[in-house]
Formats: C-alpha cells, structure tokens, sequence
C-alpha cells in the first residue's frame, strides 16, 4: 500500500510542476514503468521508490542496473508505439514516509542514462 500511495504522491508532485502524465503502471513483456510524463522537452520514464524513515538504504538504491535494464527495455517499446517528439529522460522520484504520511520527496531528473549508467 506504501508503494501505491507513494506512486500517488509522485504523481501530484509532477502535476504541481507542470508534467503532462501520459500513462501509469505501463507494462509490457519487459517490465513495468511507474510513470510516462511528458516535461517541457522530454519524455520521463519515471521509476518511484518509497521508504520509511528507518530505512538504512536511499530509495533509488534500490534502482540497480538490472532494474534499469529492465526500465530501458520498456521505454524503448514504449517509443516505438508512440510517435513522440521528446527527448527519452529517466527519472527517479524518491518518497519518504513518517507515520504513514509522505514527508519528503527527491526527484532525481537524468537518474541514469540510456546505457543504464
């Protein structure tokens, strides 16, 4: 439940900014992408990772290269359906819960690159 709600505070965060929401939870035979937003020049595949406040690890640690791996497959399909304009971003969008409420939250813009570095 965590992570949906995380997912939710994500979403508001972007709108707040500006961000189009294309999709979420965009499934395909190589994975799952949180969120597809469209920003001024891009297009942001966004992964969302939530954390309690006694968390030894930050959430976008828990973004490996096989989980990027796995992020990149699924955009590259994405665009390949999708005739979009946008330079391809990957973003990682961290929340920080406290008592079962969000208490902070870190948007990595150009998290990782193409290659998954």
């Amino acid at each position: 439940m965590t992570g949906d709600y995380g997912e939710l505070t994500a979403l508001r965060y972007l709108r707040f900014h500006g961000y189009k929401i294309i999709t979420v939870n965009y499934r395909c035979k190589f994975g799952e992408i949180d969120i597809i937003a469209e920003d001024r020049k891009y297009i942001c595949f966004i992964e969302v990772k939530t954390r309690g406040e006694s968390s030894y690890f930050s959430p976008a640690d828990a973004v490996d290269f096989s989980k990027r791996s796995k992020i990149i497959s699924s955009a590259n399909l994405f665009l390949k359906s999708y005739d979009l304009k946008r330079q391809p971003r990957f973003d990682i969008i961290e929340v920080y819960f406290k008592d079962d409420e969000p208490s902070d939250l870190h948007h990595i813009e150009a998290a990782f690159d193409g290659n998954g570095q």
